[in-house]
């Protein structure tokens, strides 16, 4: 029998899922499981949009474009200019969801070996497309103590060595939910080009933001021009997961010229998703409302809920719809493991992700969670429930 890649053995497991046998093996013993893993929101999709794409005479689904379907990318910078960004639709390519705009932005910009500095925790995404993409990760620690809020400049100034090409973050951020304010984006454009990196901003959250600071976009960086990459999605905007349409917005047309080669190779994004985004850009402005004032309910009630038990610690996020918590435990995968496998309460359980799987650092994030609030306020009560309970059980063994 032929041998696993090493490569392959060795692939970063994504704390998101990987527990997924687990839950479905609950689910067939008859146990009802509360995601709070993964961020797929139950908030509707705008029906309209959805009917729009029902109604389209289609005969022949053709590839599109590898750079994305002109009359879509024609209408994304009315889209953009709601935040001050103004683009061209050339400075835009689209991706088979945010995570192939991640991948194709590390071929385009780092070399094998090179090194990509980045807050942790992080996306656990990020770790596993560095790998594919043969580029090294370099961790520098946020801490739950102050909300997790972006390291100071210094800090990355110590981690930067030779070998670091680019910074990544995420903003708002996943896993944490904190927002970084645009005081401290300006600072670390600074040190971007006092060593002329590559700065890579996921901003798909951009809509989520509920506390005192604005969202503030690294594009609206002028002396950045050529070294800000936006990574760009629907999925959480419009609740459109499984859509997967994504985007790499830029103004360094030589970079998306070498993405575009990257894009080429996979022939094109696909043409439904498309259909369904250039639909949804004409989602009126009070969805967003109301969608973002459900997230700050459900917010609210699970950071109620988490603080009211003992031994966790847990601050109130800023954006995204995701808490990281510190919980009682010795070992959060074994702990997310027991919850699906061993345990139950009203013959329910709850899935969280494991918060290790966040970290780059070997050790870290061991006592640690995500929790996604993306269930409604009544299913978040029942999966609080739960964990309390399952909680007060590990106490007395």
């Amino acid at each position: 029998m032929p041998l696993i890649s090493q490569r392959g053995e060795e692939a970063h497991l994504s704390p998101i899922r990987k527990l997924s046998p687990y839950a479905d093996a609950a689910k067939r013993a008859g146990k009802k499981v509360y995601h709070l893993n993964i961020g797929q929101p139950d908030i509707l999709t705008p029906a309209a949009a959805l009917e729009t794409v029902r109604q389209t005479p289609i005969d022949v689904l053709a590839y599109s474009p590898s750079n994305g379907n002109a009359s879509y990318r024609a209408k994304l910078p009315a889209y953009y200019q709601r935040y001050g960004i103004e683009l061209t639709p050339d400075q835009i390519l689209v991706t088979n969801g945010a995570s192939e705009a991640v991948y194709f932005t590390l071929l385009a910009c780092m070399d094998r070996g090179q090194t990509l500095l980045a807050p942790e925790p992080m996306y656990a995404n990020y770790v596993g497309f560095a790998e594919m993409a043969d580029v090294q990760m370099k961790a520098i620690t946020s801490y739950i103590e102050t909300g997790f809020a972006l390291p100071d400049l210094e800090a990355f100034r110590r981690a930067i060595t030779p070998d670091v090409k680019a910074i990544m973050l995420c903003n708002p951020n996943n896993p944490t939910g904190a927002v970084y304010p645009e005081s401290m984006l300006r600072e670390l454009a600074k040190l971007v080009l006092e060593h002329d990196l590559y700065l890579i901003v996921d901003e798909v959250y951009r809509e989520f933001c509920y506390g005192e600071t604005p969202f503030f976009s690294a594009l609206n960086l002028p002396e950045l021009e050529q070294h800000v990459i936006i990574i760009d999605s629907i999925s959480k905007r419009y609740s459109a997961c499984g859509a997967r349409v994504g985007a790499v917005v830029s103004r360094n047309a030589a970079l998306l010229t070498t993405i575009m080669k990257y894009a080429e190779v996979r022939l094109s994004p696909p043409s439904y998703g498309q259909m369904l985004a250039e639909a949804l850009i004409e989602t009126d402005a009070a969805y967003f409302s109301a969608v973002k004032a459900e997230y700050q309910r459900r917010r609210d009630v699970l950071v109620a809920r988490l603080q009211a038990m003992p031994g966790v610690t847990c601050y109130c996020p800023d954006g995204a719809f995701y808490v990281f918590a510190k919980l009682p435990i010795d070992n959060c995968d074994r702990f997310c493991q027991w919850l699906l496998e061993s345990f139950s309460h009203n013959n329910a359980t709850v899935m969280l992700a494991p918060g290790s799987g966040f970290y780059a650092t070997p050790g870290a994030g061991e006592q640690e969670v995500r929790l996604a609030y993306v269930l409604n306020e009544t299913d978040l009560h029942a999966a609080m429930d739960c964990l309390e309970k399952a909680l007060l059980v590990m106490s007395d063994e």
